[in-house]
Protein backbone atom coordinates (compact mmCIF):
# COMPACT_ATOMS: atom_id res chain seq x y z
CA UNK A 1 0.00 0.00 0.00
CA UNK A 2 1.33 3.41 -0.96
CA UNK A 3 1.90 5.87 1.90
CA UNK A 4 -0.44 8.45 0.28
CA UNK A 5 -3.28 5.96 0.63
CA UNK A 6 -2.71 5.51 4.36
CA UNK A 7 -3.95 7.31 7.41
CA UNK A 8 -0.58 8.78 8.39
CA UNK A 9 -1.93 10.00 11.73
CA UNK A 10 -3.61 6.71 12.62
CA UNK A 11 -2.60 3.07 12.65
CA UNK A 12 -2.59 2.48 8.91
CA UNK A 13 1.09 3.28 8.39
CA UNK A 14 2.16 1.38 11.49
CA UNK A 15 0.25 -1.74 10.49
CA UNK A 16 1.63 -1.58 6.95
CA UNK A 17 5.20 -1.46 8.23
CA UNK A 18 4.51 -4.27 10.69
CA UNK A 19 3.00 -6.36 7.90
CA UNK A 20 6.06 -5.77 5.73
CA UNK A 21 8.09 -7.93 8.12
CA UNK A 22 5.54 -10.74 8.08
CA UNK A 23 7.59 -12.87 5.68
CA UNK A 24 10.60 -13.09 7.99
CA UNK A 25 11.50 -16.75 8.31
CA UNK A 26 12.81 -16.34 11.86
CA UNK A 27 10.00 -15.92 14.44
CA UNK A 28 12.22 -14.10 16.95
CA UNK A 29 13.44 -11.62 14.33
CA UNK A 30 9.83 -10.99 13.30
CA UNK A 31 8.85 -10.38 16.93
CA UNK A 32 11.72 -7.97 17.54
CA UNK A 33 11.17 -5.92 14.38
CA UNK A 34 7.39 -5.67 14.58
CA UNK A 35 7.48 -4.73 18.27
CA UNK A 36 10.19 -2.15 17.58
CA UNK A 37 8.04 -0.54 14.87
CA UNK A 38 4.97 -0.39 17.10
CA UNK A 39 6.88 1.20 19.99
CA UNK A 40 8.77 3.68 17.80
CA UNK A 41 5.57 4.81 16.11
CA UNK A 42 3.76 5.04 19.45
CA UNK A 43 6.59 7.19 20.84
CA UNK A 44 6.51 9.54 17.83
CA UNK A 45 2.74 9.96 18.16
CA UNK A 46 2.87 10.45 21.93
CA UNK A 47 5.41 13.28 21.77
CA UNK A 48 4.19 14.59 18.38
CA UNK A 49 7.72 14.32 17.02
CA UNK A 50 8.69 17.20 14.74
CA UNK A 51 10.86 16.89 11.64
CA UNK A 52 13.53 19.07 13.26
CA UNK A 53 13.61 16.71 16.25
CA UNK A 54 13.71 13.70 13.93
CA UNK A 55 16.75 15.05 12.05
CA UNK A 56 18.44 16.05 15.33
CA UNK A 57 18.05 12.43 16.49
CA UNK A 58 19.51 11.13 13.23
CA UNK A 59 22.49 13.49 13.66
CA UNK A 60 22.90 12.35 17.28
CA UNK A 61 23.00 8.68 16.30
CA UNK A 62 25.35 9.39 13.38
CA UNK A 63 27.82 11.14 15.67
CA UNK A 64 27.48 8.35 18.23
CA UNK A 65 28.68 5.92 15.60
CA UNK A 66 31.43 8.21 14.34
CA UNK A 67 33.02 8.69 17.78
CA UNK A 68 32.98 4.97 18.53
CA UNK A 69 36.29 3.11 18.18
CA UNK A 70 37.78 -0.23 19.16
CA UNK A 71 38.40 1.15 22.66
CA UNK A 72 35.39 3.48 23.02
CA UNK A 73 31.88 2.17 22.39
CA UNK A 74 29.58 5.19 22.53
CA UNK A 75 26.50 3.08 21.75
CA UNK A 76 27.17 0.93 24.82
CA UNK A 77 27.58 4.14 26.81
CA UNK A 78 24.27 5.40 25.42
CA UNK A 79 22.50 2.17 26.39
CA UNK A 80 24.08 2.44 29.85
CA UNK A 81 22.86 5.97 30.62
CA UNK A 82 19.37 5.19 29.31
CA UNK A 83 19.13 2.23 31.66
CA UNK A 84 18.76 -0.22 28.77
CA UNK A 85 21.92 -2.09 29.73
CA UNK A 86 20.74 -2.70 33.29
CA UNK A 87 17.24 -3.65 32.10
CA UNK A 88 18.75 -6.23 29.73
CA UNK A 89 21.03 -7.50 32.50
CA UNK A 90 18.00 -8.02 34.73
CA UNK A 91 16.01 -9.82 32.05
CA UNK A 92 18.89 -12.08 31.03
CA UNK A 93 20.32 -12.86 34.47
CA UNK A 94 17.57 -14.13 36.74
CA UNK A 95 19.79 -15.74 39.34
CA UNK A 96 18.78 -18.03 42.20
CA UNK A 97 19.03 -16.73 45.79
CA UNK A 98 22.60 -16.49 46.99
CA UNK A 99 24.19 -16.01 43.58
CA UNK A 100 26.16 -12.81 43.03
CA UNK A 101 24.05 -10.26 41.19
CA UNK A 102 25.01 -9.11 37.72
CA UNK A 103 25.49 -5.55 36.56
CA UNK A 104 26.53 -3.67 33.43
CA UNK A 105 29.45 -4.81 31.28
CA UNK A 106 30.62 -1.30 30.46
CA UNK A 107 32.55 -0.09 27.40
CA UNK A 108 36.13 -0.73 28.58
CA UNK A 109 36.61 -4.51 28.51
CA UNK A 110 39.46 -5.66 26.26
CA UNK A 111 40.12 -9.24 25.16
CA UNK A 112 43.54 -10.71 25.78
CA UNK A 113 44.42 -9.19 29.16
CA UNK A 114 47.69 -10.37 30.76
CA UNK A 115 47.56 -13.48 32.91
CA UNK A 116 48.72 -13.12 36.51
CA UNK A 117 49.03 -15.76 39.16
CA UNK A 118 47.12 -15.63 42.42
CA UNK A 119 48.53 -12.67 44.34
CA UNK A 120 49.96 -11.10 41.19
CA UNK A 121 50.01 -7.41 40.31
CA UNK A 122 47.65 -6.14 37.62
CA UNK A 123 48.30 -2.45 38.40
CA UNK A 124 51.52 -2.50 36.37
CA UNK A 125 52.52 0.98 37.53
CA UNK A 126 49.07 2.58 37.43
CA UNK A 127 48.75 5.63 39.69
CA UNK A 128 46.92 4.97 42.93
CA UNK A 129 47.11 3.53 46.43
CA UNK A 130 47.90 -0.22 46.35
CA UNK A 131 44.90 -2.46 47.01
CA UNK A 132 44.85 -6.22 47.61
CA UNK A 133 41.63 -7.66 46.16
CA UNK A 134 40.77 -11.18 47.29
CA UNK A 135 37.95 -13.62 47.81
CA UNK A 136 36.64 -16.99 46.73
CA UNK A 137 34.59 -18.17 43.79
CA UNK A 138 31.85 -20.42 45.13
CA UNK A 139 28.67 -22.09 43.94
CA UNK A 140 25.28 -21.48 45.54
CA UNK A 141 25.89 -24.41 47.92
CA UNK A 142 28.98 -22.67 49.27
CA UNK A 143 31.36 -25.08 47.57
CA UNK A 144 34.56 -23.76 45.92
CA UNK A 145 34.75 -23.52 42.15
CA UNK A 146 38.30 -24.51 41.25
CA UNK A 147 39.88 -23.31 38.02
CA UNK A 148 37.34 -20.55 37.40
CA UNK A 149 38.57 -17.83 35.06
CA UNK A 150 38.46 -14.44 36.78
CA UNK A 151 38.90 -11.44 34.48
CA UNK A 152 39.14 -8.01 36.06
CA UNK A 153 39.65 -4.40 34.99
CA UNK A 154 39.26 -0.97 36.59
CA UNK A 155 40.18 2.71 36.43
CA UNK A 156 43.21 4.23 38.18
CA UNK A 157 43.16 6.98 40.81
CA UNK A 158 42.95 9.59 38.04
CA UNK A 159 39.67 8.05 36.91
CA UNK A 160 40.96 6.63 33.63
CA UNK A 161 41.13 3.14 32.18
CA UNK A 162 44.31 2.15 30.42
CA UNK A 163 42.61 2.26 27.00
CA UNK A 164 41.84 5.94 27.58
CA UNK A 165 45.54 6.75 27.92
CA UNK A 166 48.51 6.48 25.59
CA UNK A 167 50.32 3.63 27.33
CA UNK A 168 52.85 1.03 26.23
CA UNK A 169 50.97 -1.80 27.96
CA UNK A 170 47.87 -2.66 29.98
CA UNK A 171 47.30 -1.38 33.50
CA UNK A 172 44.71 -2.42 36.08
CA UNK A 173 43.65 -5.23 33.79
CA UNK A 174 44.33 -8.95 33.95
CA UNK A 175 43.03 -12.45 34.47
CA UNK A 176 43.76 -15.44 36.72
CA UNK A 177 42.34 -18.82 37.69
CA UNK A 178 41.09 -19.84 41.11
CA UNK A 179 42.96 -22.47 43.10
CA UNK A 180 41.56 -25.75 44.42
CA UNK A 181 39.75 -23.90 47.23
CA UNK A 182 38.26 -21.32 44.88
CA UNK A 183 40.58 -18.54 46.05
CA UNK A 184 41.52 -15.56 43.91
CA UNK A 185 43.70 -12.60 44.83
CA UNK A 186 45.51 -9.81 43.03
CA UNK A 187 47.06 -6.42 43.69
CA UNK A 188 45.59 -3.40 41.90
CA UNK A 189 44.96 0.16 43.07
CA UNK A 190 42.07 1.44 45.15
CA UNK A 191 39.35 2.46 42.67
CA UNK A 192 37.91 5.98 42.68
CA UNK A 193 34.74 7.56 41.38
CA UNK A 194 35.08 8.93 37.87
CA UNK A 195 32.99 10.54 35.11
CA UNK A 196 32.00 8.44 32.13
CA UNK A 197 33.32 9.94 28.86
CA UNK A 198 31.12 13.00 28.39
CA UNK A 199 32.90 14.77 25.55
CA UNK A 200 30.65 13.18 22.94
CA UNK A 201 26.96 12.76 22.12
CA UNK A 202 26.20 10.89 25.38
CA UNK A 203 27.64 13.78 27.36
CA UNK A 204 25.38 16.16 25.43
CA UNK A 205 22.39 14.00 26.31
CA UNK A 206 23.28 14.01 30.03
CA UNK A 207 23.70 17.78 30.13
CA UNK A 208 20.46 18.33 28.25
CA UNK A 209 18.71 16.10 30.77
CA UNK A 210 20.23 17.83 33.79
CA UNK A 211 22.16 14.71 34.80
CA UNK A 212 25.72 14.14 35.97
CA UNK A 213 28.29 11.75 34.46
CA UNK A 214 29.72 10.19 37.64
CA UNK A 215 30.17 6.52 38.42
CA UNK A 216 31.00 5.37 41.96
CA UNK A 217 34.33 3.63 42.59
CA UNK A 218 34.23 0.01 41.46
CA UNK A 219 36.15 -2.98 40.16
CA UNK A 220 34.89 -4.99 37.16
CA UNK A 221 34.72 -8.78 37.23
CA UNK A 222 33.82 -11.37 34.64
CA UNK A 223 33.90 -14.95 35.91
CA UNK A 224 33.42 -18.10 33.85
CA UNK A 225 33.66 -21.80 34.65
CA UNK A 226 32.40 -24.97 32.93
CA UNK A 227 28.84 -25.78 33.95
CA UNK A 228 28.17 -22.30 35.33
CA UNK A 229 26.50 -19.21 33.91
CA UNK A 230 28.89 -16.39 33.15
CA UNK A 231 28.95 -13.68 35.82
CA UNK A 232 29.53 -10.05 34.85
CA UNK A 233 29.52 -7.77 37.86
CA UNK A 234 31.22 -4.96 39.83
CA UNK A 235 32.38 -4.61 43.41
CA UNK A 236 31.61 -1.08 44.59
CA UNK A 237 33.41 0.83 47.36
CA UNK A 238 31.27 1.38 50.43
CA UNK A 239 30.78 5.03 51.36
CA UNK A 240 31.28 6.40 47.86
CA UNK A 241 29.26 9.59 47.40
CA UNK A 242 27.95 8.47 44.00
CA UNK A 243 26.40 5.16 45.02
CA UNK A 244 22.98 6.83 44.85
CA UNK A 245 23.43 8.60 41.51
CA UNK A 246 25.40 6.18 39.34
CA UNK A 247 25.15 7.48 35.77
CA UNK A 248 24.51 3.97 34.43
CA UNK A 249 22.23 2.66 37.24
CA UNK A 250 24.58 -0.25 37.96
CA UNK A 251 24.72 -0.20 41.79
CA UNK A 252 23.14 -2.99 43.82
CA UNK A 253 23.41 -3.13 47.61
CA UNK A 254 24.77 -6.67 47.55
CA UNK A 255 27.73 -5.55 45.42
CA UNK A 256 29.00 -2.93 47.89
CA UNK A 257 32.08 -3.90 49.94
CA UNK A 258 34.36 -2.26 52.48
CA UNK A 259 37.81 -1.16 51.34
CA UNK A 260 39.94 -1.16 54.51
CA UNK A 261 42.99 1.11 54.83
CA UNK A 262 46.20 -0.19 56.44
CA UNK A 263 49.31 1.77 57.46
CA UNK A 264 52.65 1.21 55.80
CA UNK A 265 54.73 -1.58 57.28
CA UNK A 266 51.81 -3.75 58.40
CA UNK A 267 51.52 -7.28 57.07
CA UNK A 268 48.96 -7.86 54.31
CA UNK A 269 46.79 -11.01 54.19
CA UNK A 270 49.08 -12.47 51.51
CA UNK A 271 52.12 -12.24 53.81
CA UNK A 272 53.74 -9.25 52.13
CA UNK A 273 54.59 -6.04 54.02
CA UNK A 274 53.96 -3.03 51.77
CA UNK A 275 56.21 -0.06 52.38
CA UNK A 276 53.40 2.46 51.97
CA UNK A 277 49.75 2.67 53.05
CA UNK A 278 47.48 0.24 51.23
CA UNK A 279 43.94 -1.07 51.12
CA UNK A 280 42.34 -4.50 51.17
CA UNK A 281 38.92 -5.68 50.05
CA UNK A 282 37.51 -9.19 50.30
CA UNK A 283 34.53 -10.27 48.21
CA UNK A 284 33.24 -13.74 47.41
CA UNK A 285 31.82 -14.27 43.93
CA UNK A 286 29.01 -16.85 43.84
CA UNK A 287 28.21 -18.53 40.53
CA UNK A 288 24.91 -20.12 39.54
CA UNK A 289 24.96 -23.26 37.44
CA UNK A 290 23.55 -23.14 33.93
CA UNK A 291 20.79 -25.44 35.15
CA UNK A 292 19.89 -23.06 37.99
CA UNK A 293 19.52 -20.13 35.60
CA UNK A 294 17.40 -21.84 32.96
Amino acid sequence: MRSNQMDLQGDGLTEAVVASFGNSTDPRTRTLLTSLVRHLHAFAREVELTEDEYFAAIDFLTRTGQISTGTRQEFVLLADVLGLSMLTVGLENRKPPGATQSTVFGPFFVEGSPEVGIGGDIANGAPGRPCLVSGRVLNTKGEPVAGALVETWQADEEGFYDVQKNLDGPQNRGHLHTDADGNYAFWAVKPVAYPIPDDGPVGELLRAGGRGPMRPAHIHFMVTAPGYSRLITHVFAAGDEHLEDDAVFGVKDSLVAEFTEHPAGTAAPDGTTPGRPYYTVHYDLVLATTEETQ
